[in-house]
């Protein structure tokens, strides 16, 4: 598949100039018409299939699938809804105690706050990092990390469209003695990532931007060597080896954050999402996403907040009025948001055209 390809595959893309993948991904007919027929089967064919015998291999697919994309092991990932589920649940998987610090940067969205936020009422305390223009000030981190516990990053500013350097700040925090958790959820599908080269504790992402699968399946990666320190408060039959039996003995990977019964079939769309993305190819969505970003920069000047150079498909720039803005680039069929720092956030993916970015700039 070629991009031309992929965005006559998205219906979304016949009746507006799509540019919020950031936010969420319009899919495929392939990935939609996936998650229907795997719904269906679930529920119509009843009598030839039990239920959670199907289930249970879509999941297993599922984690074979998200594991390859991302350099991991299946059993080294275990399927949650979201990003922000993941790491809250990792969050109420490690025993705090009173003093123990966690670090943030200034640059997460809020999933990789609130959860920190509501430790201090148990008397965690909670360190945020100013990341100047979306950047990591080193100096700065090695200071905050010192004595942390725990760390919490992402790889890629949600509002900034910076990326981070990941592997050099995992290696900062472990040196410290800390554990790190990133947020991927901008990375995965937009560029290729490997878990193993970054290094981190543990890495959560959710299928249904960049990699533009359905809403409802994410994925959490944790570190086998990192798996000891995770002991999930949030549990049920899923999360342990004996769910009947005696005694509470959790799974020895990282389906230990597995819970209940769940829906499978988001699940069954995200790996036709992944299957999709990959035949395209990540370099061939990058160098799309540059060229496009490169024309969609070049009019803003120095409203531009973004980095000018190109490091992913977000791109942020200032209006006067960012609501309003965004309400006039609806009624003009260009679908873009504004984010908290008072500016507008444009996504730009390898299924959108000149043509897109040209709509926008109209409005400009």
């Amino acid at each position: 598949m070629d991009p031309a390809e992929l965005r006559a595959a998205i219906p979304a893309c016949e009746s507006c100039a799509y540019l919020n993948t950031g936010a969420s991904g319009p899919s495929p007919r392939s990935v939609v018409d996936t998650v229907v027929e795997a719904q269906r089967r679930h529920e119509f064919d009843a009598c030839e299939t039990d239920h959670y015998t199907a289930a249970a291999g879509i999941r297993d697919d599922a984690r074979e699938a998200v594991a390859e994309h991302v350099g991991a092991r299946p059993g080294d990932v275990a399927l949650v809804a979201s990003t922000g589920d993941g790491i809250s649940r990792l969050a109420n998987a490690v025993d705090w105690e009173p003093g123990d610090r966690i670090v943030h940067t200034d640059l997460e969205h809020p999933s990789g706050v609130l959860p920190w936020r509501r430790l201090e009422e148990t008397g965690v305390e909670v360190t945020e990092l100013a990341c100047p223009g979306g950047r990591l000030p080193m100096e700065a981190y090695r200071e905050a990390v010192e004595d942390a516990r725990l760390v919490c990053l992402s790889s890629e500013s949600w509002v900034h469209g910076t990326r981070l350097s990941v592997a050099e700040a995992v290696d900062v925090a472990h040196d410290a003695g800390a554990l790190v958790i990133v947020d991927a959820v901008q990375t995965v599908g937009q560029h290729p990532m490997d878990v193993g080269e970054w290094g981190a504790d543990a890495v959560c992402a959710s299928g249904h931007k960049w990699l533009l699968g359905p809403w409802g399946a994410g994925f959490l990666y944790v570190d086998p060597d990192s798996l000891g320190a995770f002991r999930p408060r949030h549990i049920g039959y899923r999360s342990t080896t004996h769910p009947t039996g005696d005694g509470l003995e959790y799974h020895p990977d990282a389906r230990r954050f597995e819970v209940s019964t769940d829906a499978v079939a988001p699940y069954a769309g995200l790996m036709a999402a992944i299957e999709t993305i990959e035949s395209i190819g990540l370099d061939a969505v990058e160098s799309r996403i540059e060229r496009l970003t490169d024309r969609l920069k070049a009019p803003l000047g120095d409203r531009l907040v973004s980095p000018r150079d190109y490091e992913s498909g977000l791109v942020v720039f200032e209006v006067d009025d960012p609501a309003g803005f965004v309400s006039r680039a609806d009624a003009a069929g260009v679908v873009v948001r504004d984010i908290p720092t008072g500016a507008v956030r444009a996504s730009v993916h390898a299924f959108n055209t000149a043509e897109d970015i040209d709509a926008l700039g109209e409005l400009l």
